[in-house]
Parts: C-alpha cells; sequence; structure tokens
C-alpha cells in the first residue's frame, strides 16, 4: 500500500509539472502569428522584421530600417516567457550604451501584443497588432521631448 501511495504522489507531481509547464508557455505560443520574415516598404526606407523561433521560450527577431544602401536603423529583439512573464527585450545599436532595453507584456488579446516600460526614455509602448495572416501594425508611442508621440508601421509578410 505504502509503495502505491508514493508511485500515485510521483505520478501526479510529474503530470502537475507538465501541466504547468504547458501553462508557462502559452503566452509565447499566442505569439506565434508574429513569426516570419515582415517588411514596410515607404517613400524614406524599407523597415523589415525577421522573427524565427528559437525555442519552447524564445523568439528572436532582427529589425532594420535601409534606406537606399544605407542602414540607418539596427536592433536584435529577444522575445522571451520565464514563469508567466513574457518580456520584449530590444537592443538598438547606437542608443542605451548598445544595453538592451526591457518591455513586460501589459496586454493581449489573440490578435495584439502590448509591452510597456514606463522608465524608458522612449517609446515606453510597443505594441504588435495582427491584421490578418499576412498583415501586422507594429506601433512605438510613448512621450518624447515632453509631447505624447507615436510611429506606426504597417507590415506585410514577405517569402
Amino acid at each position: 500500500m505504502f509503495q502505491k501511495t508514493i508511485f500515485l504522489v510521483l505520478l501526479l507531481t510529474i503530470v502537475s509539472c507538465k501541466d504547468s509547464d504547458a501553462k508557462e508557455k502559452e503566452k509565447i505560443k499566442a505569439a506565434n502569428w508574429l513569426l516570419g520574415n515582415w517588411e514596410n516598404k515607404a517613400v524614406d526606407g524599407t523597415l523589415t522584421e525577421y522573427w524565427k523561433k528559437v525555442n519552447d521560450s524564445t523568439f528572436q527577431a532582427t529589425s532594420y530600417f535601409i534606406k537606399e544602401k544605407d542602414t540607418l536603423h539596427f536592433e536584435s529583439i529577444t522575445l522571451q516567457q520565464k514563469g508567466e512573464v513574457l518580456t520584449y527585450t530590444a537592443t538598438v545599436k547606437g542608443q542605451n550604451n548598445d544595453n538592451p532595453v526591457a518591455f513586460k507584456l501589459t496586454g493581449e488579446t489573440e490578435k495584439q501584443m502590448v509591452f510597456e516600460n514606463p522608465k524608458h526614455d522612449y517609446p515606453q509602448k510597443i505594441s504588435y497588432t495582427q491584421i490578418n495572416a499576412d498583415s501586422l501594425v507594429a506601433k512605438i508611442s510613448g512621450i518624447q521631448q515632453g509631447k505624447p508621440s507615436s510611429e506606426q508601421f504597417s507590415m506585410k509578410k514577405i517569402k
């Protein structure tokens, strides 16, 4: 009887750990629509983001803005889930001494993720909204030089 009890306790522990692990990954799984190659072509240049899955808890992206042959903006992004917390971390070349800046998920729906860091100079908020399978809108916003500011980028999925 004692051995059966120990076996049941061990089995329940293993099953509950697996359930907990699956729940922990739900937030990043909900962001799967972000994976792929995205582009915004405009008169002043082309913004491109490449998102890939690293593992069950981490996505990585590179984002850059090119005008003619000049790269005017380059950043590395990590979207990572630790426990129940999903964090968007951006490292922008030439800003913040090239140190990463973290933004925590503060709002989410099936088609939108909102990340915020109220202590960052600008932006304080970053959001991604899925329009359909081939289209999304990335938006940065916050207070810049004492005034509300925002920029929006409509992006199309590229092959």
